[in-house]
């Protein structure tokens, strides 16, 4: 890994961001927690909205508020508008070949419930196989066990190594002529691990296997490209990205989406309806039933052109340069563990205090205006590879700097003191 510079300054201008311009745009940061400023690592989480991004919420509540897709009044017709608009914008984010490829769900869980459903439920049976990781947030296994139970099928689990990267020689023996979907996280969410997700997608793809990828912690940290990762399925969140909480994703090929049946069955997923008889609408509609989140979908489509305003390649090395400066300096307390420590890693460090739980690390933290994560983040099997109940988690995006690092270092010190 990059060795980060030592000073705030240096930071931005080696990543080419202007970062206190940026944190000018989030009013949220301007807060103070216990009297002290509030430094914000939990973006893992659910990353903060910029300015922009909640003037359009407001624009679109007060100025353009209407239901969708069926009348031809002014309102309906520029809600509609705005709303498909979004949905061109989150096509060209992710390179999708065309907008039907692109379904708006509810977040990253229920776009990997979607395919749990309307692929696992018709493609997947008795005797098959499903292959996941030791990384995958809660999200990605529990839909996939639901299926396994109700069609008989098999969960076979890739492990990872002691530095928190997947076994790849171990996953190439998992697929097999009964594997039936490959599920992988892109970045894990409790460690931060960068899969190597287009490698894997092209050995499951020489087996005629699909492949699953749940983008929700890759899609704020790295430019995403469906196209050239030729993955069948990519599913993330508007909250990660610097949207409202509410709307997500699912990427599907289109050859995929045509063959699966709907999740969810109502209004606007039709084409008609007798008692008889249902004929269903074409994608990417005929998975979108009744009203949508339309606000937080036009929203997320100025989340989006907030970040194309930003150049990508700035925002990871920016990334690089905190994660690496936050690394060696956590590394540096005596006493302290950070778990995952893979050579590819984003926005992510968990750590342990020796002899203090994490929830009282976390807790004292926030006396101190820091905020961070604490306990197994959705992810129990990685915990349990690692012999571990939980940890604290930072999670860094664009707008921390390393003062607010050094803070948290402070701060860790501080919690070593109090149970010292």
């Amino acid at each position: 890994m990059m060795t980060a510079p030592n000073t705030a300054m240096n930071v931005l201008r080696d990543a080419g961001l202007d970062v206190e311009r940026l944190r000018a745009d989030f009013p949220i940061l301007k807060l103070r927690v216990n009297g002290k400023p509030l430094v914000f690592l939990d973006s893992a989480a659910s990353s903060q909205m910029p300015q922009p991004v909640l003037d359009r919420w407001i624009r679109y509540q007060t100025t353009q508020h209407a239901n969708i897709h069926r009348a031809v009044h002014y309102l309906s017709e520029t809600a509609t508008a705005e709303y498909e608009s979004a949905r061109r914008k989150l096509q060209a984010f992710i390179n999708a070949r065309d907008e039907s490829e692109v379904v708006f769900t509810s977040g990253t869980t229920d776009a990997i419930n979607l395919v749990a459903h309307g692929y696992g439920r018709r493609f997947i049976g008795a005797g098959d196989e499903i292959v996941l990781t030791t990384l995958e947030h809660h999200a990605n296994i529990v839909p996939w066990q639901m299926v396994a139970e109700e069609k008989g099928a098999r969960i076979r689990v890739v492990p990872v190594n002691d530095r928190g990267e997947l076994a790849m020689e171990e996953y190439l023996k998992l697929l097999g002529p009964r594997t039936r979907l490959v599920g992988v996280t892109h970045v894990s969410n409790a460690l931060g691990t960068v899969n190597p997700v287009r490698e894997m997608i092209a050995a499951a793809h020489e087996k005629g296997i699909p492949v699953l990828v749940d983008g929700a912690q890759a899609v704020p940290h790295m430019n995403v490209d469906v196209q050239a990762l030729d993955c069948d399925f990519y599913a993330f969140s508007g909250h990660k990205m610097f949207g409202p909480t509410g709307i997500g994703v699912l990427y599907g090929k289109a050859a995929w989406l045509e063959k699966m049946q709907p999740f969810k069955g109502g209004g606007d997923m039709i084409l008609s309806v007798t008692f008889e008889k249902t004929v269903y609408n074409t994608i990417p509609f005929k998975f979108e039933a009744g009203t949508p989140p339309i606000a937080a979908a036009i929203t997320l489509g100025a989340a989006v052109d907030y970040l194309a305003g930003i150049d990508m390649a700035e925002i990871q090395a920016h990334d690089t340069d905190i994660l690496d400066y936050a690394t060696r300096e956590i590394n540096r307390i005596p006493g302290v563990r950070i778990i995952g420590t893979a050579e590819k890693k984003a926005g992510v460090i968990s750590f342990t205090v020796d002899g203090v739980h994490p929830h009282d690390v976390g807790t004292l933290l926030n006396d101190e205006g820091i905020a961070v994560r604490t306990g197994h983040h959705c992810a129990q099997p990685v915990m349990q590879r690692f012999g571990i109940p939980a940890t604290s988690r930072a999670s860094f995006a664009f707008y921390n700097t390393l003062p607010e690092v050094d803070a948290l270092v402070a701060g860790i010190k501080k919690v070593q003191k109090v149970f010292g």
